[in-house]
């Protein structure tokens, strides 16, 4: 297996991976997918994606932006290595590579939100030296509108 990194930049790129963001949302459409990046991508969106051939098995959405609290940061969106992959440094060679790449553009940190439930995730970020800061407050307004 011979993994490649690659930056995801443009819609038609994104939308050609959904079957790997099914993994995470099973009842996302190609629609509902699209709408959501036109609105992603021109706010500092893009894609870390690794492939196996042409085969995506793993994908992180990555937003850069400043704050006035900490300056230029990356944040880490919507994590997810395909099923099958697990276990492969996938995962690991996607934090690596935004971990360069935030050092590269002059951030102060790379943040992420991770299910206060998803243990295994919240051991990998540890192992990745990640630790948790605050609490991300949501005060949900429409269920029906939740991936």
């Amino acid at each position: 297996m011979k993994l490649e990194i690659k930056e995801l930049i443009t819609l038609p790129e994104m939308l050609s991976q959904l079957e790997i963001i099914k993994h995470l949302y099973p009842k996302f459409t190609a629609e509902k997918y699209q709408s959501y990046l036109e609105e992603m991508v021109p706010h500092n969106y893009k894609q870390i994606a690794v492939f196996d051939g042409d085969v995506c098995v793993g994908l992180s959405g990555l937003w850069s932006g400043i704050k006035l609290w900490c300056g230029k940061y990356f944040e880490i969106d919507n994590f997810i290595v395909h099923p099958e992959h697990r276990g492969k440094g996938i995962a690991k060679m996607m934090t690596d590579y935004i971990h360069t790449k935030a050092q590269e553009s002059g951030c102060t940190m790379i943040v992420l939100d991770a299910y206060t439930g998803n243990f295994t995730a919240h051991r990998f970020y540890y192992n990745q030296g990640y630790a948790p800061r605050g609490f991300h407050f949501i005060k949900t307004l429409d269920e029906s509108g939740l991936s």
